[in-house]
């Protein structure tokens, strides 16, 4: 065995004619624990969020979205539609105009993103599965029908398929220059709500969903778009299918994927995250002196030990290494610890969901605090606890000089 391990792991397990030393060893391996764990918990909490959030927005937003880069319509009968639809991986290409309108519902008003889609919309879409009342329906006879978010339809009072009381569309005219009565300033129509739909905050008190027939008639488009949604079979190269699609439609146009149409969204859920992972390494940091006295403190009980091993014929070196081992052994098993509890803790509130969101957990989106454990997380924080211990358990350490080890040899001898 590792004569410095072998003496290092006996220091620590051993009890010390002082019985703090033992006290603080312990408080040492306790703190690197909570520490550890509280890091590997706290970082699955803001994955699970993470996942949340993504999985709300997936739901609305396409896997790629087309855009033209200079104003804000281009003609999708001039767009190389066939060539998109041909590509391997996409199942859906949907024709998209979107444009700010005023929604009145008996006395009721309500400004809103309506959202003009094409037949396509309907297929592949998992808005679907985010109904909350009546059925996904865009086209009937002679009528128009909406889907609307659930906060929309809760600011108007919305009733589902209430034939009696159509939903009135304003949109201001694009053509007309002198506008007197309220007649020549809007274009006007009616819908039918045939469902209400649940994402998020943001897209439910935001989006009204309308054929687009019906938004370019309101707005005095032909085949004008604001944007071509794109999506794809779930396994499909997204990257790939990307750069495909920018060859063929080529610079005057964005094609963007899920990540780059919320970039800041994403972006501040990063950062936060990160943020909080350095905020519990300081804390961390702050445990780490624990190890730092723990280890002084062993040093100074030690001497007559020192000395002896030194008189003989142990390097300077090798009496370093053993208070060094002895540090890491302190860090390894406070981090392994803190791992192995952490991931337990995880598990238990994915499986339990032991944690609820706030006493009022049944209005959220989930009712406890969602939890994903990711290889890379543990990895890192097993990688800066370690160094952190390393540099703890180096700075006493570093005291034991060769004259240190003289004068210990010597007060060794006077005592004999």
């Amino acid at each position: 065995m590792n004569f410095p391990f072998y003496i290092a792991k006996r220091y620590l397990f051993s009890k010390k004619s002082h019985n703090i030393i033992n006290i603080i060893s312990g408080i040492s391996v306790l703190g690197v624990t909570v520490g550890t764990m509280a890091l590997i918990v706290v970082l699955s909490v803001f994955n699970g969020f993470e996942d949340l959030v993504k999985s709300l927005y997936n739901t609305f937003d396409p896997d790629i979205l087309i855009t033209v880069k200079e104003g804000k319509t281009f003609d999708a009968d001039k767009f190389p539609e066939d060539k998109i639809r041909s590509i391997p991986g996409v199942i859906s290409y949907t024709e998209v105009v979107e444009e700010n309108a005023l929604l009145k519902y008996k006395s009721e008003q309500h400004i809103v993103a309506l959202k003009g889609v094409s037949d396509d919309f309907l297929n592949n879409n998992p808005l679907d599965s985010m109904l909350v009342d009546g059925n996904f329906i865009l086209k009937g006879e002679n009528l128009d029908f909406t889907v609307m978010g659930y906060l929309v339809a809760y600011s108007l009072g919305i009733k589902i398929n209430d034939f009696n009381n159509p939903l009135q569309v304003f949109v201001p005219k694009r053509t007309k220059k002198r506008l007197t009565t309220i007649d020549q300033s809007f274009n006007s129509g009616y819908l039918i709500p045939s469902a209400v739909f649940s994402v998020q905050q943001e897209v439910d008190s935001k989006y009204v969903i309308v054929p687009i027939d019906f938004a370019r008639k309101l707005l005095d488009y032909s085949s004008e778009v604001t944007g071509i949604e794109i999506r794809l079979e779930q396994d499909a190269d997204l990257d790939n299918i990307q750069g495909q699609i920018e060859k063929i439609i080529g610079n005057n146009y964005l094609v963007k994927n899920r990540f780059q149409q919320q970039e800041l969204l994403y972006k501040i859920m990063k950062s936060e995250k990160w943020a909080i992972f350095f905020i519990l390494t300081f804390i961390l940091i702050i445990a780490a002196f624990n190890v730092v006295g723990s280890l002084s403190m062993l040093i100074l009980d030690k001497r007559k030990d020192i000395a002896v091993i030194f008189s003989m014929g142990a390097t300077g070196k090798r009496i370093k290494r053993i208070f060094l081992n002895e540090g890491l052994l302190i860090t390894l098993i406070g981090s392994v610890s803190g791992l192995i509890l952490g991931y337990l803790l995880c598990q238990i509130q994915m499986k339990f969901g032991l944690i609820k969101l706030g006493s009022e957990a049944n209005a959220f989106i989930v009712p406890y605090y969602p939890v994903k454990v990711e290889t890379l997380d543990i990895l890192a924080v097993f990688g800066i606890v370690s160094l952190i211990g390393l540099v703890a358990a180096w700075y006493p350490v570093k005291q034991i000089s060769s004259r240190y080890l003289q004068q210990r040899i010597s007060d060794f001898l006077k005592s004999q």
